[in-house]
């Protein structure tokens, strides 16, 4: 029998500590917002502009305070930041807000282009490399920059298995997936010396807006089964992944229960890869 996880209470020892989470404001970063400040830790979540958010500014990058609504975040505090990764004085404004250190980034924003291969255009290709990859580049790398000085932190990029199998109709996002892995997996091996850990987390089919878009309504069987047609096996473990699963793996990495650990890829996908 199992019992709900209790993610109200504070288990990794991150309280106090100060994050940075892109892709915020929906989906995965959302969850690992959440769960951040839930620890207690002070997160800095960085998303584009939402519609209805009452934005100040700061340091030139116009900022909001987000309340999520979301029970124990009493513990710690959200600060939103409206930017776009893809673009490098953006991101350097909001590390530039910053004050203090930073301990852990979570680079979770990303974009999904469907389509073969001979269909997919040019602005297509560009505008996934451009967010899952070169923004993934743009934040660490400022970040990393930060922490060195400290010789700490944490890095966390949260990929895709569709990085480590091929999937029909996902070459765009799935060569874009492959390459911010390897870069993380190579900022980690640079960055060891320091102190400072990189490591990436990998989800498979997971409940949000961008996983929704692909049912048949709300319908998510046809993700479950898998489908020979197009080579791919369906989820052993015969349920979706929720966004507070992706979270609870990040927030492993993240914390000091996983100071020994860097340059690690964490499938968390239900087995739909076979670990292939």
């Amino acid at each position: 029998m199992t019992t709900p996880l209790d993610r109200d209470r504070p288990v990794h020892g991150l309280a106090d500590r100060t994050a940075i989470v892109t892709g915020a404001a929906r989906g995965i970063g959302r969850a690992v917002t959440v769960a951040l400040a839930a620890e207690g830790v002070r997160v800095h979540a960085v998303d584009l502009a939402e519609p209805g958010l009452t934005n100040g500014s700061a340091e030139g990058v116009r900022v909001h305070t987000v309340d999520l609504a979301e029970p124990g975040l009493t513990n710690g505090s959200v600060v939103g930041h409206s930017a776009d990764v893809t673009d490098v004085d953006q991101v350097q404004a909001v590390v530039d807000s910053i004050d203090g250190p930073i301990d852990l980034l979570v680079n979770v924003a990303g974009v999904l282009h469907l389509g073969d291969v001979v269909d997919v255009t040019d602005a297509e290709w560009a505008h996934t490399f451009a967010v899952n990859t070169t923004g993934v580049f743009h934040v660490s790398r400022a970040v990393a920059r930060r922490m060195k000085h400290r010789n700490s932190g944490a890095i966390v990029t949260v990929s895709s298995n569709a990085a480590g199998v091929p999937r029909a109709g996902m070459a765009a996002y799935a060569a874009s997936k492959a390459a911010s892995t390897m870069f993380t997996k190579c900022l980690g091996l640079e960055l060891a010396p320091h102190g400072i850990r990189c490591n990436v987390v990998a989800p498979g089919s997971t409940d949000t807006p961008m996983q929704r878009e692909l049912w048949d309504g709300d319908d998510a069987s046809a993700v479950l089964a898998g489908d020979p047609g197009t080579f791919r096996v369906g989820i052993p473990l015969g349920r979706i992944a929720s966004p507070e699963d992706i979270a609870d793996a990040v927030l492993f990495l993240a914390s000091d229960r996983a100071r020994h650990i860097t340059m690690h890829d964490l499938y968390v996908d239900g087995g739909a890869t076979l670990r292939a």
